[in-house]
């Protein structure tokens, strides 16, 4: 495997006193809904709004002093970019980040707030990767990619290496999944624990790229997928995720938007946190039947709650009207 468990512990002792410990929230609506107990890691609480801090300080902090110099590049509709913004704020590191011209405007505003230049591109045109490979060339930046990066998959595997300090004996582990970087850390931490416990990945039914590469064993890619979800926009699983989530993750579904828009309102209303698309897609999971969890201690990563609150209300609002 191109990451293990020790670079994920490895990874939490870097993070210590940098990254927020994020709170373990439950509901007693929810259990009662899925007859279950139901513990989800709010990473919506972390830094930049979402657990994308976790992977971009881990690989910025390994970078040797020349690399640091010349600064880095990455690509990112919103998440990864706000996580690599601050992080290179906090190291000293000059950021470059290309972003899609629709990328939500809290994430966008949020990027350049943190510090980063922002290379805007036309995703009809041009795509992130060959932009940002040009720029790169240019400029001499090292590349931090937002998921198929060894030290930003072991980065963000932390959220869930907490998890288990925090909770004890989970029977399922629930993650979102756009290129895999949080659902193969999270399933490497799942397995090395001694307690069993299954590890399920939930993409939008419009991009699911992943769960139909699971299931057929060869790498398939979706284009420009036009889901709420943007933080799971992303072509497909990369080289070192794909092994892993092939490796070690037990089950892959898909929910479609108007199920991450129910669970959006479930969250906001019922537990009293906001949470973007992307982060409402293990809760919408459960919440839609998708995974049985009854009678199971299950766990499940609401990864951020980077969203445009008046676009939120018109989403809560057209759900209402249909």
């Amino acid at each position: 495997m191109p990451v293990t468990f020790s670079d994920v512990a490895q990874a939490a002792h870097r993070l210590q006193g940098v990254a927020h410990r994020t709170p373990v929230l439950t509901s007693r609506t929810l259990d009662a809904q899925l007859g279950a107990r139901v513990f989800c890691k709010a990473e919506n609480l972390q830094r930049t709004g979402a657990f994308k801090f976790r992977g971009a300080y881990n690989a910025l902090a390994q970078l040797d002093a020349d690399a640091r110099e010349r600064g880095v590049l990455a690509w990112s509709s919103g998440n990864h970019a706000q996580a690599m913004a601050l992080a290179g704020q906090l190291l000293g590191i000059r950021t470059t980040i290309v972003m899609p011209q629709d990328a939500p405007s809290v994430k966008l505003a949020a990027t350049r707030r943190y510090g980063a230049e922002v290379v805007l591109y036309d995703k009809h045109a041009i795509t992130r990767e060959a932009l940002g490979t040009e720029l790169a060339h240019q400029h001499g930046f090292t590349i931090i990619p937002p998921y198929d990066h060894p030290y930003v998959i072991a980065g963000q595997g932390t959220a869930a290496f907490e998890l288990a300090e925090d909770v004890a004996d989970l029977d399922v582990l629930v993650v979102c999944c756009g290129g895999g970087g949080l659902l193969s850390g999270s399933a490497l931490v799942a397995k090395a624990q001694a307690h069993a416990c299954r590890v399920i990945g939930v993409e939008p039914a419009l991009a699911d790229d992943a769960t139909r590469t699971f299931y057929s064993g060869t790498l398939q890619s979706v284009h420009n997928p036009e889901t709420i979800a943007d933080g799971a926009r992303t072509p497909s699983l990369g080289t070192h995720t794909m092994p892993l989530v092939m490796g070690l993750v037990d089950d892959m579904v898909t929910v479609d938007d108007a199920a991450l828009v129910r669970t959006m309102r479930f969250v906001w209303e019922r537990m009293k946190v906001i949470i973007e698309p992307t982060g409402a897609l293990a809760l919408a999971a459960l919440l839609e039947g998708k995974i049985d969890a009854a009678g199971q201690r299950v766990g499940a990563l609401i990864s951020g709650g980077n969203v445009d609150l008046m676009a939120a209300f018109a989403l809560f609002r057209a759900d209402q009207n249909t």
